[in-house]
């Protein structure tokens, strides 16, 4: 399929510019190419190769290494694949007049169907050029009004090319990659200049081996959001270290096994990077996701390996170790996408865990190795990895064999062991899992083992008539259970364990549960949405579930929506429950639900999509999620330059009794009612007190910053023993700090009716000023008492329905109060 042209020839006369036409049968490659353009305004063309043509877009600021920038990409026509030669000037008054560049080129490769990413909005790929390499995202915006054009951000993927220099590409390179001209002199239509040859690369060292991330055993899946889950494969843990050509191959100790993976050498040679350190599995493929059994015999006698790659922890000469493991992963897929020969990526499933742990098992799978998400790499048994078995299995050291009465039989029963505390402790006979090639491996290894007395203090009867030998085999072996002394139940020998060593052994305990006693199981239903563990608590006292905050969201919706719907939001996700890790996100990630919706916000790194909810089903959502808090901008979506509220956030020190606040928020209405601003107090759940002035969005951030930052002043210029307007501790002491900062364009204030992530899950509530009189605590009402509340009109609501303007008026009295405070 060649795409059409026509667009790009009617636009264009050429008879009077030098671009081609377009005419030439070139075959289909992927080329990519970015020619900087001095147009009307300066901006970089970034071209795909894509079924005959260039598909494109105008990136006006250049593209950014810097994986938190968001560069505006409009799309444009698509162009002939000759025109990925143009460097020139396109004369003026000519469509696009001005000088060209060929700032970068080289080839591209898409991850994913390419149509489909064109048509669903996100397009992924990998660019190998002189100036943009790695992994890049295109994803469509949401048209605004009128809009007929497209608007796409081009965004870099976390991987080892990614820099922390937000302009550094467009800034280190002001020359043509074809001529080696600048664009002043491509203007003046220069020679080209003689590049310089490039210079031999040097060889980039090896990577060296590092102790590989171990998992804890547990009984059952984490189910929260914040983990992800992979295939547990039955097979050699491997961490391969590659450059210049090189590659070294290790086991999970350390030793060098680069003989025996030998078949999957030329495979890691193939993969295109200069240096990588990278974690996966060796199994035996086409088996049931690589017996163990199988992958003994083929290393003996040759057969078809594979490497199940699941981490990176080096990538061209950057250590990635202290990154989150999902940005481990997305540049291991980066570099490997779907595989590269013998080696494939581990894919993975964002929460949900129990259901992928009951799928695997139904599927007679060994089971799962469930993964924090955020996660560093630490080499270590930490708990940030766990495997949970569909089944018991292990590694045991040989520690001596009974006899057989049956012919051919060599032995009757291996008796195993493991090691505790540094002393071998007896865990019974394994008599199953021989076959006759068993045999014929295990009967010599056992005959030159070194005879030795019981290597226990004490020995169960059932041990009589052993054969002790020296206990430095390793077997794996599954069983049914531990017996109550702690010996092994119908055990079945899987094969050798050549690459541990019998100091390793120690039995797993299994963990029933994964962080703390607060797991629920299963899920239920809230208001149509799902929610995961509904029974884990959340809060201990009172003791509040998972279930019960998707509850709270559901029926105050109503009250909160008002507040909260379309606009900005920032949400304090607690997965583990309040007394755990809690941390603030802005962003929409992958594996959110459906109806955590975004909205397009410009800042000084370009555009960026923030989390924005339009109905009860989002807050339930990201309740499902863990969150407890909700933060909103102080401006509605729409109208994201024009705040809609003021907010003064009373911060009292710890000295400070509730009736200085009272008495501090009284006086904040005082001065807003003389300036002709309605104001309604919030309780914040915490131990201060919100007073919140409704407006019309007419004033911009600046006005409204300037307004609020001069009533705080004023007020702490006039009492300076009882208010300060600045953030330092210090000053603070004795007195309240009035917050103004909440003022600021992107900062944020918690949302009326949002939980707090404190003891006693309180409320953040909106009262009227009669009541605040009787009120003894910022902290008045939890999820509990909130719901006494709704048959009651929320005060906040009737103030915003007569908000007003911040316009010239209201700033001249407050122009006549600073005078009389300076008087």
């Amino acid at each position: 399929m060649t795409r059409d042209l026509k667009t790009y020839r009617a636009k264009r006369d050429f008879a009077k510019t030098a671009e081609p036409h377009g005419e030439d049968a070139l075959p289909e490659g992927r080329s990519f190419v970015v020619q900087k353009h001095a147009a009307s305004r300066l901006h970089w063309d970034f071209r795909l190769e894509w079924q005959g043509v260039l598909l494109s877009w105008a990136v006006t600021r250049g593209p950014s290494a810097d994986t938190g920038a968001r560069r505006l990409a409009v799309r444009t026509e698509d162009h002939p694949v000759s025109y990925g030669g143009f460097e020139g000037t396109i004369p003026k008054g000519e469509y696009g007049g001005g000088t060209v560049m060929l700032w970068d080129r080289g080839t591209w490769a898409p991850k994913g169907d390419v149509d489909e990413g064109l048509k669903s909005g996100s397009l992924k790929f990998v660019l190998s050029g002189e100036r943009m390499q790695g992994g890049w995202t295109l994803v469509r915006m949401k048209p605004r009004g009128k809009e007929k054009g497209e608007n796409w951000l081009l965004i870099k993927e976390h991987d080892s090319h990614e820099s922390e220099e937000t302009e550094g590409l467009v800034t280190e390179h002001m020359t043509s990659v074809s001529t080696g001209r600048s664009m002043e002199e491509i203007a003046a239509d220069k020679p080209a200049r003689k590049r310089k040859a490039a210079a031999k690369p040097k060889k980039t060292a090896l990577p060296g081996f590092r102790p590989v991330q171990l998992a804890k055993l547990q009984t059952k899946a984490p189910d929260s959001d914040d983990w992800l889950h992979e295939t547990k494969f039955d097979g050699y843990r491997c961490l391969a270290a590659l450059a210049s050509g090189e590659v070294r191959l290790y086991t999970r100790s350390g030793l060098d096994w680069t003989a025996q993976f030998g078949a999957l050498v030329p495979e890691f040679e193939r993969v295109d990077c200069r240096s990588a350190l990278i974690d996966g599995e060796v199994i035996a493929p086409g088996v049931d996701t690589g017996m163990f059994s199988a992958l003994q015999d083929r290393l003996k006698h040759g057969g078809a390996l594979a490497f199940m790659a699941f981490d990176v922890l080096e990538l061209d000469g950057k250590v990635l170790t202290e990154r989150p493991l999902l940005d481990r992963k997305a540049a291991l897929e980066g570099l490997l996408g779907e595989g590269v020969g013998a080696l494939r990526y581990s894919s993975h499933v964002e929460g949900q865990g129990e259901e992928v742990f009951r799928r695997m098992c139904e599927a007679g799978q060994e089971g799962i190795i469930s993964k924090r998400s955020n996660a560093p790499y630490r080499g270590s048994r930490n708990g940030d990895w766990l495997k949970i078995k569909c089944g018991h299995r292990q590694e045991f050291i040989i520690c001596g064999w009974k006899p057989s009465d049956k012919p051919g039989r060599p032995f009757a029963s291996l008796v195993m062991a493991t090691r505790e505390g540094g002393k071998l402790v007896y865990r019974g006979g394994v008599g199953t899992g021989f076959g006759a090639a068993q045999f014929r491996e295990l009967k010599p290894l056992l005959a030159e083992r070194k005879p030795v007395k019981k290597p226990f203090k004490t020995t169960p009867p059932t041990a009589g008539g052993t054969v002790w030998i020296e206990p430095d085999l390793v077997a794996e072996v599954s069983y049914a259970e531990l017996t109550a002394d702690g010996s092994v139940r119908h055990g079945v020998y899987q094969g050798l364990r050549l690459d541990k060593g019998p100091k390793e052994v120690r039995l797993e305990e299994e963990e029933a549960q994964v962080a703390k006693p607060k797991r629920g199981k299963g899920e239920a239903q809230v208001a149509g949405m799902r929610i995961s563990s509904p029974d884990r608590l959340v809060f201990e006292d009172p003791p509040v579930s998972k279930r019960e905050v998707a509850e709270h969201y559901a029926a105050l919706a109503e009250r909160i929506l008002p507040f909260l719907k379309d606009r900005p939001v920032s949400l304090l996700r607690c997965p583990d429950g309040v007394a755990g890790e809690c941390f603030f996100q802005k962003h929409r990630t992958q594996g959110m639900p459906e109806p955590v919706g975004t909205v397009s916000v410009e800042t000084k790194d370009g555009p960026e999509d923030f989390i924005s909810l339009s109905g009860a089903a989002g807050l339930i959502g990201c309740a499902q999620m863990g969150a407890i808090e909700f933060h909103i901008w102080g401006a509605k979506n729409r109208t994201l330059d024009r705040p809609d509220r003021l907010v003064f956030d009373l911060d009292p020190d710890e000295a400070l009794d509730f009736a200085a606040v009272k008495a501090g928020a009284l006086e904040v209405r005082r001065r807003l009612d003389a300036l002709g601003l309605v104001s309604a107090p919030m309780l914040s759940g915490g131990k201060g007190i919100h007073v919140i002035a409704p407006l019309k969005p007419k004033a911009e951030w600046e006005t409204v910053k300037l307004f609020s930052r001069a009533l705080a002043t004023l007020m702490a210029e006039a009492e300076p023993e009882r208010y300060v307007a600045t953030m330092s501790k210090a000053e603070r002491k004795g007195r309240i700090f009035i917050d103004w900062l909440r003022n600021e364009r992107g900062s944020t204030a918690v949302a009326p009716y949002s939980l707090r992530a404190r003891p006693g899950a309180k409320v953040a509530t909106p009262v009227s000023w009669d009541e605040l009189e009787g009120i003894t605590t910022a902290g008045a009402f939890n999820i509990a008492s909130i719901r006494d509340r709704l048959a009651l009109p929320c005060p906040l609501r009737e103030a915003s329905a007569r908000a007003v303007t911040l316009g010239a008026q209201v700033l001249k009295r407050l122009e006549k109060q600073v005078q009389e405070g300076q008087e």
